[in-house]
């Protein structure tokens, strides 16, 4: 229950609480420019017996309040809190995948441009994400055809006597060999940000300035590539819509409810063209539709952000100016927010709550879809329950070194990430897969009664064997008829897989192209996927470990500070001897010792 004596403590002052559970776990973070008044408004809180807030206020055992000198700092720090402990009734815009970025290392002496999986707080330029995965690899491409900057890995590109093949195909300005001019190619950086910003308008014009002006100069090779690179960005340009005769840079929010859930669409216009888009589905949010709104513009735009000028909305927000100030501060110019009634800004409008609604119509096309083949696999599999939520478990190892267990979820048909988990084998030495599958089964089984988030069935990568090993666990722990169990083998080529099921005396054979058989595999294919690369990485870091534990002068600790150092063991593998050197705590000698060691080369003498 809310604790009222808490109020008595409460200042009159902007700040930020964290309301928490019996278990000091983060329900809820708000920020108030008042938080007295706030907290008194949920200590008379006279909603209904269901309703979100009483139903919230039920579990709270404690409220923690910080307080800041303005109520600007109370919205950063909210912001920044609910990205740290992802509290239940916080409204957080996460999209159903894991959307790839395009990279711009600008504080580099020697820029590159690739894809990224995660944002990092590396000085880098993020660019996304990008929901159509192909338009980002055309882009990329692009890019490499007309803007050839570096490709090759690393802060810093290699010293080489003679340029890679790259630069002899016409897409590296060769940095490595000392043949690019620095002004030019800062020049490409920032063509390549325009291109990326959105503004290939800006840049054709720029380019076309450009190759006037060679050719004025008899510059006519460098006149003719200038040509050829307006030409391929025009090709581009022709592929986008355009929604207007300005050019301007806009985010746009849609926002539709059906019931208790919210979708949120945001559309991206870039120079006057429809850039690219994202959906977020919220199944059933705390707060009404301008808190939603508020709480996920203040989560979405983070200080490497692509900002635009205008953000269009459906509704007016009850901390706008507060959060138009914040925006303005991360982008370094006026942000606005824009409230259409008619005109162009009012069709983008319209066209973005048009996608918000049609997410709905999506998701019940992929709810139909998904019933029919949950009901596909409770008939065929003779399950006791609808397969909504599926775990597969998988073991790899080679010979018993570097084991590992990678727990894969399906919520439906789709892939849960957020609970996918890598286990590393503690109590089992050598080649026994009965034995780590066990182990890593009882803690599994053992977290998920303590935290009541058991699937509805659980499978395993393997045949019987692995199966009663399972059954054996489920039966200490009472979980042999509270889920389905269900292992798949990998059989010869010309039997095709075999399911097997606790009580069944044989394996059950589906069709090959089945569609339960198909979706089956796909589980225990992504599990997997994700054990093999966890277990490559553990490989490649061990023997890496070993190669510099045989390298005198090199401890555990100088180890550790290596790997931290240059983030991965791809990275320390390609330094040159200049990084190795820079590293903290290793000095000329012992750089060159370790070049030497991992290069395989003779005595490596430092210039």
């Amino acid at each position: 229950m809310f604790p009222p004596e808490q109020l008595a403590s409460a200042p009159h002052a902007p700040g930020v609480y964290l309301m928490l559970d019996k278990k000091s776990a983060v329900l809820y973070v708000g920020k108030a420019k008042d938080l007295r008044k706030r907290l008194a408004s949920y200590a008379h809180d006279k909603g209904g017996a269901h309703s979100k807030t009483t139903v919230m206020l039920a579990r709270v055992a404690k409220v923690d309040m910080l307080i800041t000198h303005t109520e600007k700092e109370a919205l950063i720090l909210e912001a920044s809190l609910i990205k740290q402990h992802h509290p239940r009734y916080n409204i957080i815009l996460r999209d159903d995948k894991n959307y790839p970025l395009i990279k711009l290392t600008v504080k580099e002496e020697w820029p590159r441009v690739f894809m990224a999986r995660r944002r990092k707080k590396d000085g880098a330029k993020y660019f996304g994400p990008y929901a159509d995965v192909g338009a980002m690899w055309a882009t990329l491409k692009l890019i490499h055809r007309l803007l050839p900057l570096r490709r090759c890995h690393g802060e810093t590109p290699p010293v080489r006597s003679r340029p890679c093949l790259n630069h002899q195909m016409g897409q590296c300005l060769a940095p490595c060999a000392g043949l690019a001019d620095p002004a030019d190619y800062r020049r490409m950086v920032d063509s390549v940000k325009m291109i990326l910003d959105g503004h290939s308008r800006a840049l054709t014009a720029d380019l076309d300035q450009r190759m006037r002006e060679a050719a004025a100069s008899l510059k006519f090779e460098e006149a003719a590539m200038l040509r050829d690179a307006i030409a391929a960005l025009s090709r581009t340009l022709e592929k986008q819509v355009v929604i207007g005769e300005g050019r301007h840079d806009q985010d746009v929010f849609g926002l539709a409810r059906q019931g208790t859930a919210v979708a949120v669409v945001v559309l991206y216009v870039r120079d006057g063209a429809i850039s690219g888009s994202r959906n977020f589905f919220l199944h059933d949010p705390y707060g009404d539709d301008a808190a939603i709104l508020s709480q996920g513009i203040n989560q979405l735009y983070e200080e490497d952000s692509g900002f635009p000028k205008e953000i269009l909305l459906p509704l007016e927000l009850e901390d706008e100016a507060l959060l138009a100030e914040r925006l303005g501060d991360l982008a370094g110019f006026l942000v606005k927010f824009v409230h259409p009634q008619a005109g162009q800004k009012k069709v983008l409008l319209n066209m973005a709550m048009a996608n918000a609604r049609q997410v709905f119509a999506d998701r019940e096309k992929r709810e139909q879809s998904w019933q029919g083949l949950a009901e596909t696999l409770s008939r065929k599999l003779h399950l006791a329950r609808s397969p909504e939520t599926i775990e597969c478990l998988d073991i790899s190892n080679i010979s018993g070194q570097v084991a590992v267990g990678s727990l894969v979820c399906f919520q439906g048909d789709q892939p849960e990430p957020g609970r996918f988990r890598h286990y590393r084998i503690k109590t089992v030495e050598g080649p026994n897969d009965y034995q780590m599958m066990g182990e890593v089964l009882r803690r599994r089984l053992t977290r998920g009664l303590d935290e009541d988030n058991l699937p509805d069935l659980f499978m395993l990568d393997g045949g019987r064997g692995q199966l009663g090993v399972a059954m054996e666990i489920a039966a200490e722990l009472g979980l042999s008829e509270r889920l389905d169990w269900l292992a798949i083998a990998k059989e010869r080529e010309e039997e095709g897989e075999k399911l097997y099921q606790p009580g069944r005396k044989g394996p059950l054979t589906l069709p090959r192209h089945d569609p339960a058989l198909l979706y089956l595999m796909r589980i225990r294919d992504e599990a997997h996927r994700f054990g093999v690369t966890f277990h490559r990485r553990l490989r490649d870091k061990s023997g890496l470990t070993s190669q510099l534990a045989a390298i005198d002068g090199i401890g555990a600790d100088r180890q550790k500070t290596l790997l931290k150092h240059f983030g991965s063991v791809r990275a320390l593998r390609a330094a040159t001897l200049a990084e190795l050197q820079a590293a903290p705590g290793i000095g000329e000698k012992l750089a060159a010792r370790i070049f030497a060691h991992l290069h395989g080369a003779g005595e490596v003498i430092p210039e």
